[in-house]
Parts: C-alpha cells; structure tokens; sequence
C-alpha cells in the first residue's frame, strides 16, 4: 500500500511521536490530528494552518466525537495515552481508564467506519517488565507486583495489545501493534530522560538521575521510529503482528548519557544522585530482528548523531 492520497487519523497527533509522523506524511496526504491538547510538540512546526492538515479538539473516551471525526479515513494511528513514569504513578487510575478505554473506544469507531486500510496501535517497551534484553515478540511480558503504580501503564498497554488483536481475529480489523523502545529526537516534550538532560544542560543546570545511573536503555532516534511505523502501513504482512521499534546499537547507560550530554552541550552541569522514589526498569535493549525480516526495517541514526542534532534542534529554539 503506498501512502499516497489517504486520510490519515492520529489520535494524540500533537505529541511528540504523532507531530513527527505528521511532518512526514501530510505532503502526500491528509492529516486529522485528533487530541485533547495536553501534550503540544506541534507548536514549534509550520503544520498549523497547512491546506491537509485538520486539528481537532478531542478526547478518546469520547466515542461519539471519534466517530463523526473519524469519518471518511484510511488509516488509523493510535498514540493517544497517558503516559511518563510520574504522571503514571500520580494519575493511575486515569492511566488505566485512558488507555484500556480510550484504546477500545479508538478500535470500536474504527470498525464502525468499515473498511480501513490499517490500524496501528503503540504500545510500549514497558509490557516486557523490568529486564528487557533482546526479548522478542513472542517472549513473555511480565508484569510488576499489583500495588505498584508504575505497572499499571504497562498493564493498560498490554491489554490494548490483546485488545486490538482481539478485534483482528473477530473483525478482521487490520490491525499492527509497535512497542516502542526510549525514543528521542528534536521537537519532544513530557518527561523523557534525553529531552530532560539536554535542556537541563543547555541551561547550565543540574542533571538529576534516580539511583546509580546504571540502568542500561537503548535510545532510538524519532525519524527511525517514524520509518518503522510507515512500513507497518505500507507493508500487507505487517497486518496481525506485534513489532519492537527500536535501536540496539544506541546502548548506554543512564550515567554515561548524562555525562555524554553535557560533553556534546560543553556544559558546566552538574550530575546530582537521588534515591529511586519507584521501581525502575533496569535493562531495556529491544530485539528487533522481526521488524528487519518481515517489514525490512533497518534504524539508521547512532546515539551521537542522533544527540548532536537534537541538542542544536533545543539550541536553535
């Protein structure tokens, strides 16, 4: 299927990820952006006001306003969530409403429209637990002890997983799920670590890390997870599967980022430990050998090349 000419609905299009999708798509198609406005990376692009981009004010436990928004698309992307470790454990009875409901709500008007071209659903790198090394589709996806705030995203995003399988199987809906895996990159807001430190060390200030810092994460840059997603449109096999999204080779520490951030920034900052206040995910390293087989998925940007251009991204704004 070739993205040319479709109508193309992102819930949670202001986002980071959606307003990325957005820059890449909307020269060939056109864009709903359906969002309650809570997170707004699409304020610092020139999409505002082009001729086929829409914006629509919306929440996803709406499911009325789904529908009459919905009207008329080819393919559905599904970012809408509450997400980041410290709303989650402030907020996780919204959590769990945002995204068992919103996430069902999306899939329900989506079979209400009737023949769509594909549904993509993210979920997350969090459903494989606190261990994640090379773990691929079909391994296990514990979760944290119940009591734990922080599990119940990953538990939300799980279920919308089975969820929109589930409507693949009885409906025929064509469904991909991608569980992204620590995604950075230019234009990102909420509480993601890079987004964080590079600002904090353009402006001199202290970097604060929960702990010792040698939790290991694999940082994958945006236009990467953006490739990724595109093939999950364009490509019929993709359509019933489970995908990691991610970038092996952009594995570090959390120290060693923090420290790699402000050499590149040439900051005056300052690495500050507190004590972890939650459980924390230790190892995070995605097998993506799936998404190279089956959608020729290939991430192409290295961890420095991918900080450099973020870090003048923030320096220009």
């Amino acid at each position: 299927m070739k993205l040319i000419g479709k109508k193309i609905f992102l819930t949670g299009g202001m986002g980071f990820i959606g307003t990325a999708l957005a820059q890449r798509l909307h020269k060939d198609n056109e864009v709903v952006i359906y969002d309650n406005q809570h997170r707004n990376s699409i304020k610092d692009t020139n999409l505002i006001g082009h001729e086929n981009i829409e914006v629509i004010t919306g929440d996803v436990l709406d499911p009325k306003k789904l529908i009459k928004s919905m009207r008329g698309s080819d393919v559905i992307v599904h970012l809408a969530g509450i997400a980041g470790v410290d709303t989650v454990i402030a907020r996780p009875v919204e959590t769990m409403k945002v995204n068992l409901l919103g996430t069902f709500n999306v899939l329900d008007a989506a079979i209400n429209l009737g023949g769509i071209d594909r549904f993509i659903n993210f979920s997350t790198s969090e459903v494989y637990g606190s261990y994640a090394y090379k773990l691929d589709e079909l391994d296990n996806t514990p979760m944290g002890a119940v009591g734990q705030a922080r599990w119940t995203y990953a538990t939300s995003k799980l279920a919308g997983e089975h969820l929109a399988l589930s409507f693949f199987r009885e409906s025929g809906l064509p469904v991909v799920s991608v569980r992204p895996f620590n995604i950075y990159g230019p234009g990102q807001v909420g509480e993601g670590a890079i987004h964080i430190f590079v600002k904090r060390a353009l402006e001199g200030e202290d970097l604060v890390i929960q702990g010792d810092g040698g939790q290991i994460r694999s940082w994958c840059f945006i236009d990467d997870v953006v490739d990724g997603v595109i093939l999950c449109m364009e490509k019929k096999n993709a359509v019933g599967e489970v995908f990691n999204m991610g970038n092996p080779k952009g594995t570090i520490t959390v120290l060693h980022l923090a420290e790699k951030i402000i050499q590149l920034t040439k900051s005056s900052s300052k690495i500050v430990h507190t004590p972890k206040k939650y459980v924390d995910v230790e190892l995070r390293i995605p097998a993506i050998e799936k998404a190279v087989n089956l959608l020729g998925y290939k991430p192409k940007v290295d961890l420095d090349e991918g900080l450099i251009e973020t870090i003048n991204w923030y320096k220009n704004k």
